[in-house]
């Protein structure tokens, strides 16, 4: 598996938990402390997050398949894109489960 599969997943994992985090923060904002503003700051970070997540779900899909995961953890690795907080931590177990498989192999020497 190549490097850059795992490195997309990590930035749109990163990406979308901060805006999913600045969504909830901003619907607290909305709902519970009446802030004016807030609901122009729900709908475009909603809107964001809403598009980007559906980025997220590719690339974390790319991943799953290349990294041949079973149906339930690849489900797992999906939804936690939608759990605020939670795509920060699958994403850092994900990475240190990953590095082994894409490390690149040494080179081998060629018989002449």
């Amino acid at each position: 598996m190549k490097r850059s599969v795992l490195t997309r997943y990590r930035v749109m994992a990163y990406v979308t938990g901060v805006l999913l985090i600045l969504l909830t923060l901003g619907v607290i904002a909305k709902y519970v402390l009446d802030i004016n503003g807030a609901a122009a700051f729900v709908e475009i970070v909603g809107i964001a997050h809403g598009w980007l997540y559906i980025v997220y779900l590719v690339f974390a899909f790319d991943l799953g398949s290349k990294a041949r995961y079973p149906v339930m953890r690849q489900l797992w690795v999906l939804l936690a894109g939608t759990i605020p907080t939670a795509a920060f931590f699958v994403e850092r177990r994900v990475s240190r489960e990953l590095e082994a498989k894409v490390a690149d192999p040494a080179p081998v020497a060629a018989k002449v």
